[in-house]
């Protein structure tokens, strides 16, 4: 893997990389050179992530949903995912670690960024799961979770905060990795 060969993956990268997931030199170097021959330039637009993301999810609208996962990988906010950002949103979203996956997701919460998470931001990111849900499968939802609102405001009664309070993220994580019923409202999983 070359430094002077354009187009090839740095040194640099690939050992930060190796380091801060569990993937081994074989796989970065195999999993980058499919990601140049789908993105030649070396970077996926959000329009494009939202697009791949869509097929995943054929049944409902996912586009906000993918809006908020790209920009909580979009590190440097310059509007694309490199192939670093591509690996480590992998990593954290396939990684068997709960507590990682978690901090990804306290940063799609904290829409704004500022290290808390308000009840608007959970009702915003709640919102776009919730239309990814196909209607069938809405119609089957709880009575206290079958819209955005309650299941927003079901998360927020666990937590036990009022209406302008804030989540930190240690708080967060704690309080999801407690709580199998929390974990379900903040995420979506297609049934099979």
């Amino acid at each position: 893997m070359g430094n002077a060969k354009s187009g090839a993956l740095s040194r640099e990268v690939l050992e930060d990389l190796k380091t801060s997931t569990r993937y081994t030199e074989e796989e970065l170097c195999r999993w980058y050179e499919s990601f140049q021959r789908q993105c030649p330039d070396g970077r996926i637009s959000r329009a494009e992530f939202e697009k791949i993301y869509g097929t995943f999810f054929p049944n409902s609208d996912p586009q906000g949903y993918a809006r908020h996962v790209f920009r909580s990988f979009d590190t440097n906010d310059d509007g694309t995912l490199d192939f670093r950002e591509y690996i480590i949103a992998l990593h954290l979203t396939s990684s068997g670690k709960t507590h990682l996956k978690l901090e990804w997701a306290f940063s799609l919460f904290d829409v704004d960024r500022n290290g808390e998470v308000s009840k608007s931001e959970v009702l915003e990111i709640i919102t776009a799961i919730f239309k990814m849900i196909p209607a069938e499968e809405q119609k089957l939802l709880p009575e206290d979770e079958n819209s955005p609102q309650k299941r927003a405001d079901k998360l927020w009664a666990y937590f036990k905060k009022g209406e302008n309070d804030k989540i930190a993220e240690g708080e967060f994580i704690e309080g999801v990795m407690q709580n199998d019923a929390i974990m379900r409202l903040i995420q979506y999983e297609p049934k099979k």
